[in-house]
């Protein structure tokens, strides 16, 4: 069995969306201080690295972070190779693609990855994610739960109608996952987010198993 890491390292270095706080690790009671324990505390947006979009993040009144289904987080899942040349996932790329009939999850791998694997530290608004078109044609498959290796799974500045498609029809967004490392195919996808009461996000571990 091989585990693939898909997680980004949360750390002060790590590219935040715009506007979001940046991750604040500070070590308030250490050992070498004559604390009894090391004890740390974070301070960071819910929507920081790899995390989960609730339905509450942009449909007002909707379920919270803690009400998400976790029988859609975990399970088979397909990770897809989009063309570097695509700077769009709209209907038609993802009509090109030919999603394999009954596919329920997808992680999609972009030139996105390239910024992870080169470690970007500034955030990048030219990045690839997925337009209304694109959002609507998965929710027809049947996909419940869609992935992609950026912050954000719709295009810069693009965010309400690829967000309000895929949460209205209850479907799970994880953003910034990290495929740079990942090939195109098959695999049993874990994603668990914290459980933060009323939250309309929040970070998650995922990792992709292998037998």
């Amino acid at each position: 069995m091989k585990i693939w890491d898909i997680s980004l390292t949360i750390s002060p270095n790590l590219p935040t969306w715009p506007g979001d706080p940046k991750a604040v690790i500070e070590r308030v009671s250490a050992i070498s201080d004559g604390a009894n324990a090391n004890v740390s505390r974070m301070d960071m947006g819910v929507h920081t690295g790899t995390h989960v979009d609730a339905p509450l993040h942009f449909i007002d009144g909707s379920s919270a972070v803690e009400a998400m289904n976790l029988e859609v987080l975990i399970g088979p899942a397909r990770v897809v190779q989009v063309a570097d040349d695509v700077n769009v996932i709209d209907r038609e790329v993802l009509e090109k693609l030919e999603l394999p009939a009954g596919t329920t999850r997808v992680l999609f791998k972009t030139r996105n990855s390239k910024y992870w694997a080169s470690q970007v530290r500034d955030f990048q608004t030219d990045f690839v994610g997925i337009d209304e078109s694109g959002s609507k044609y998965l929710v027809e498959k049947g996909v419940r739960l869609v992935g992609v290796d950026y912050l954000s799974v719709a295009p810069y500045k693009q965010s309400r109608p690829t967000h309000q498609v895929l949460l209205g029809a209850n479907m799970v967004i994880v953003e910034g996952v990290d495929l740079s490392a990942v090939q195109p195919g098959e695999y049993q996808l874990i994603c668990l987010p914290l459980k933060i009461e009323g939250s309309d996000g929040a970070p998650a571990r995922a990792v992709l198993i292998q037998e």
